[in-house]
């Protein structure tokens, strides 16, 4: 193993023994959103020099969940969990060396045109290897995405100490039932999927799943700070 793989695998193995593992999925219908974005994009790209992409509204909507659900925000430590007040959102970005996670501080004060720089920021850096250590700390949730050939779903590993992580698939269009005035239609749509892991010595299963079910509405219903 190389250094980096070897500090990986040390963590990953760390945090399986150290925190029981549980998972939840939600389907998300991403027709706003998706909406949104191709409204914006070709404004946002020609006023701040890159595309807009998925990511920042993702991450928008998981920030305003874990305002509403504080547990998920949390880490332990010891025989105590520290709910946080600050939402230090980390990101899991591959890159050629292995997996890093770099942090959008305070997450929760960015606009959506901000969450969008500060992610282009960290990514852009992460992969050309120009984090700085501060860059890889203090993440109090972190958000997995593996991009366009993410397949459906996966569970992530947790990141110690903290309590939970939650991993998006691809957008697929796929057939789905709707209900219009009464009456059941099939239409296309884009879904995805999101996966939950969580730490069940501080989560259980109620609070996480209303988490899930919370960035699923939020997601579907397209409430963006722009």
């Amino acid at each position: 193993m190389s250094p980096v793989r070897r500090v990986i695998a040390e963590h990953m193995v760390y945090s399986k023994h150290t925190s029981p593992h549980v998972g939840a999925v939600a389907e998300v219908d991403m027709s706003v959103v998706d909406r949104l974005r191709r409204e914006h994009k070709d404004a946002f790209e020609e006023s701040h020099g890159f595309r807009l992409t998925y990511l920042p509204f993702i991450v928008q909507m998981v920030v305003k969940a874990l305002r509403e659900y504080p547990a998920l925000n949390a880490s332990v430590l010891e025989d105590a969990i520290v709910e946080k007040r600050a939402i230090h959102m980390g990101l899991a970005v591959e890159t050629e060396r292995g997996l890093v996670v770099p942090v959008v501080r305070n997450a929760d004060r960015f606009s959506l045109s901000g969450l969008a720089a500060e992610i282009e920021d960290l990514v852009g850096r992460a992969r050309n290897r120009k984090l700085g250590a501060d860059d890889l700390q203090g993440g109090t949730f972190t958000l997995s995405n593996p991009g366009r050939q993410g397949n459906l779903y996966g569970f992530a590993i947790i990141n110690q100490p903290q309590v939970g992580i939650l991993r998006v698939g691809e957008i697929k269009k796929r057939a789905v039932i709707q209900t219009v005035e009464g009456q059941d239609t099939i239409g296309i749509r884009p879904m995805m999927y999101i996966a939950l892991s969580y730490d069940h010595r501080a989560v259980d299963g109620a609070p996480a799943n209303a988490f899930l079910y919370r960035v699923r509405e939020l997601l579907e219903a397209g409430e963006v700070d722009l």
